[in-house]
């Protein structure tokens, strides 16, 4: 294996750790202060990391911007996915809501055959069934278990994986730009809506919320390192490896057990997304993108 796509790898594995710290981080902080509060100054922070790298190249991002209904769509989509991650894990364990958004792939291979008429034979439908029965093991849809956040944390998941359809479309476009956009829409959201939750910040939390914003713009960059590094098919299926984040920093910070059906649920989601990438790369139909955190 050379020695590029080896230090892809390490990317891509630097930046899933990054993302399973933050946000563990981000359920300590939500169990006092509202989600878009944290977007809000999260996103203070990140945008500030963000805007003098496109301004470095005399705003060349902003004149040149590709099919821009489809870049706004796109922020909003990202924004309310930002929005519905932090509600569901205020309120879910970081393993469960985890679990739902490891199913974005698979639900962007299904929306892919609906929508774009892109051929999908019966392996990968299979994959795509198989998957969701992963998901409905894990978040076991009972009327004594199921709850409202493991709802928003599917909506988040659909809300995803059709920003990943749009992104698709509009690859060509600066990544910089793109992430970019992405925080704006979770900065406006939050803003607004600040003007109605609000729970005064200490100083303190301030601080360590913008310096999360800060982190987290650099695993975006570790994961772009990673895709010029190694091919996006290679360091793609690392991404699942969030799901080991999650229940370990789960129990440690949080004393959440997972349960054995959320494990069961979280192995299947996992392995029918590997076999979409796989089966997508020996088809050479496109490189599978990995799925990009809330931000």
């Amino acid at each position: 294996m050379a020695a590029s796509t080896l230090h892809g790898i390490g990317m891509m594995l630097l930046a899933i750790a990054i993302f399973g710290f933050v946000n563990a981080f981000s359920k300590a902080i939500l169990a006092t202060y509202p989600p878009t509060e944290a977007l809000f100054i999260r996103g203070f922070a990140a945008m500030a990391v963000l805007i003098p790298f496109i301004a470095r190249d005399n705003w060349a991002a902003l004149r040149t911007i590709q099919r821009p209904k489809l870049q706004v769509i796109r922020a909003i989509l990202s924004g309310s996915d930002a929005v519905m991650f932090f509600i569901a894990i205020r309120y879910i364990p970081l393993a469960d809501a985890t679990t739902c958004y490891l199913a974005a792939p698979i639900f962007v291979t299904a929306l892919s055959a609906i929508f774009l008429k892109e051929p999908v034979g019966w392996r990968r439908w299979s994959a795509v069934v198989i998957g969701f029965i992963g998901v409905l093991i894990a978040l076991r849809p009972t009327s004594a278990s199921f709850s409202w956040p493991a709802v928003v944390a599917l909506c988040g998941c659909f809300c995803q994986s059709i920003f990943m359809l749009i992104t698709r479309k509009v690859r060509g476009t600066d990544s910089t730009f793109l992430s970019l956009t992405q925080v704006i829409a979770s900065f406006a959201i939050g803003a607004s809506a600040s003007t109605v939750f609000w729970v005064p910040p200490t100083w303190t939390i301030v601080g360590l919320l913008l310096i999360s914003g800060v982190v987290n713009v650099i695993g975006v960059f570790c994961l772009n390192r990673a895709l010029t590094l190694a091919p996006a098919s290679v360091v793609a299926p690392y991404q699942y490896t969030i799901i080991i984040w999650a229940v370990l920093l789960g129990y440690l910070a949080f004393g959440d057990v997972p349960s054995l059906s959320t494990l069961l649920g979280a192995v299947i989601v996992t392995g029918a997304g590997l076999y979409i990438f796989f089966r997508e790369r020996s088809l050479l139909r496109r490189e599978p993108q990995p799925n990009p955190p809330p931000v």
